[in-house]
């Protein structure tokens, strides 16, 4: 589901121009793009509200005052992690292309599929050896950015000083950078009847660990790879749980293979003022808590450029490639948008790209052209019944995508045994969800990926 261009992008002859640009956010994606942007010889700055580094891989026992993450003033916590959480692809694939993901000697935690703790290890240890913390501006807000009458880009940040106050400064930038994650604005199952239901909901944005649901009746709406960990890791404290999954087949409800307290549903029907939910095969359960493990919603509450770029369903849009608005091109990007994917080498290969564009050294179409490529886009995903807010999701085309990323920045294509292990790997998931983190059969694509890895080690 990518239109593809018919002809090279790769400027002729001219010395790359250097910009000044402001990057919004230091997680992996704003990580990346720091590290290119100045390899290409940009000015950069990166803006991060937190205290550190990681974005969504900091992992933080608090939760939101409201558990469903819908009141807009509640206090926003950045990070989804669950205490338990594991890396559902291996380190040898998942780590940058020319950084890899490798078991140090001074590691805590050595595992083919690490914990969040050892992802956030690897993420310092890349911002140290590149020299990336002296960009960052750490505790600082970005409040609006908005493009000024010369074609500069106005950049409105509130710092928190160490007396607890804050202030506001605006600085002007050539290009913007947006960095700033899709892991914090829950997306909420529409249940009919919910609002008399009597129970509890929470997002698992908020799910921390599952001693709260010690002996309650636990319903989780969803079928993600959060909604598969969570339901285990609950099981095991929880009276009964309940999976609800819009792509459930028939024959449910199901037991869950290895679990005497576990089920498969299709969605909920309806939910009742004595608790109970009732499922569309026609089961019902009385429930304590429903726990919506439905996704997110992009957001970029800091945006004013007046609709050029909106969020419909789930689809930022118009964007060529997922990455630039057509109208505001190349001054405003956006990195790491895609899911199903590889997202640390995504997020680099995108960066290289933006940074080259930045420069002059890689030429966009024009914007006639990427408006078209966009429409194309659209019409592909009506034609084969891709729903609009799958927009984003690369599905069998990852890899299309990535490559394509690549060749544009002169860049080789993804290594083979990367893509095969990403394969391998869900393969093994389905046909071992219990243990696929402790038992696989892509030792030979782990030794492949050991021999590239020594010219970087």
């Amino acid at each position: 589901m990518l239109a593809m261009p018919t002809t090279p992008s790769l400027s002729s002859g001219h010395p790359p121009t250097p910009r000044s640009v402001a990057v919004i956010g230091a997680g992996a994606a704003g990580l990346a793009a720091a590290r290119e942007l100045r390899r290409e010889g940009h000015g950069v700055v990166v803006l991060e509200r937190a205290a550190g580094i990681g974005g969504t891989w900091v992992y933080t026992p608090a939760v939101e005052s409201d558990p469903l993450g819908l009141d807009p003033e509640r206090h926003v916590i950045h990070s989804s992690l669950y205490s338990s959480l594991r890396t559902n692809l291996p380190r040898e694939s998942m780590g940058f292309l020319d950084y890899p993901f490798v078991s140090r000697q001074e590691c805590e935690d050595s595992r083919r599929f690490p914990g969040h703790r050892e992802v956030l290890r690897y993420l310092e240890d890349f911002a140290r050896d590149f020299d990336l913390y002296g960009m960052i501006r750490f505790e600082t807000e970005v409040v609006r950015v908005e493009m000024d009458g010369d074609g500069r880009w106005a950049v409105r940040s509130r710092k928190v000083d160490k007396n607890g106050g804050d202030y506001d400064e605006e600085e002007f930038y050539d290009g913007v950078v947006v960095c700033n994650g899709h892991y914090t604005e829950p997306r909420i199952s529409d249940i009919p009847g919910i609002d008399s239901w009597p129970g509890q909901q929470l997002h698992s944005h908020n799910y921390r660990v599952p001693d709260p649901f010690l002996d309650r009746v636990v319903v989780l709406i969803g079928s993600s790879a959060s909604a598969v960990d969570i339901s285990r890791d609950i099981a095991g404290v929880a009276k009964e749980v309940h999976v609800a999954n819009r792509s459930a087949t028939d024959g449910t409800p199901m037991k869950q293979p290895g679990f005497e307290n576990m089920w498969l549903h299709s969605m909920i029907e309806s939910a009742y003022e004595d608790g109970t939910l009732v499922f569309q095969d026609g089961s019902s359960v009385h429930v304590d808590i429903i726990m919506h493990c439905t996704g997110y919603k992009y957001h970029f509450p800091f945006l004013e450029i007046k609709g050029i770029v909106t969020v419909d369903d789930n689809c930022v849009g118009p964007l060529y490639k997922h990455i630039f608005p057509p109208n505001l091109a190349p001054g405003l990007s956006f990195i790491g948008l895609p899911w199903m994917a590889i997202l640390f080498p995504l997020c680099e290969l995108q960066s290289k790209w933006v940074a080259r564009v930045l420069s002059g050294r890689v030429a966009l179409p024009t914007q006639i052209e990427m408006m078209e490529d966009n429409k194309a886009f659209h019409l592909e995903m009506e034609v084969t019944g891709w729903p609009k807010r799958y927009t984003h999701n690369l599905g069998k085309n990852k890899f299309e995508y990535h490559d394509w990323l690549a060749t544009e920045c002169g860049y080789p294509v993804l290594e083979e045994w990367r893509k095969l292990m990403y394969f391998e790997c869900r393969k093994n998931r389905i046909a071992r969800p219990e243990s696929y983190r402790d038992e696989w059969n892509d030792d030979h694509l782990a030794a492949q990926a050991w021999e590239d890895f020594k010219k970087f080690l």
